[in-house]
């Protein structure tokens, strides 16, 4: 399954309702159990980014789909890398002429 990286913000709102924060995570790893993802890791960090998110989803459309779900709740703002493992990579680099 495609690797996606997610790196989180909290807004204003999710910093308002930082006592919700460990039940709003469990619920989104449950979301993305559900749309036949799963979350491989999950950091919380200091710095730039407050939390980061490693998971694999089916395809784009289910990442996108959990994405936006969780965007649209208003507690962080994502940044979203899709990633590839080194044997991907080094297949991909075999096809270059």
């Amino acid at each position: 399954m495609p690797l996606y990286i997610t790196l989180m913000k909290l807004t204003e709102k999710g910093v308002k309702e930082l006592q919700d924060a460990p039940k709003r995570i469990e619920t989104g790893i449950k979301y993305m159990e559900r749309l036949g993802g799963k979350l491989l890791g999950f950091y919380v960090t200091f710095g730039e980014y407050d939390y980061i998110g490693i998971a694999d989803a089916p395809n784009d459309e289910v990442a996108m789909r959990f994405l936006l779900g969780l965007g649209s709740a208003g507690n962080v703002r994502t940044t979203t890398l899709k990633a590839f493992t080194k044997e991907q990579y080094a297949e991909i680099i075999k096809k270059i002429p």
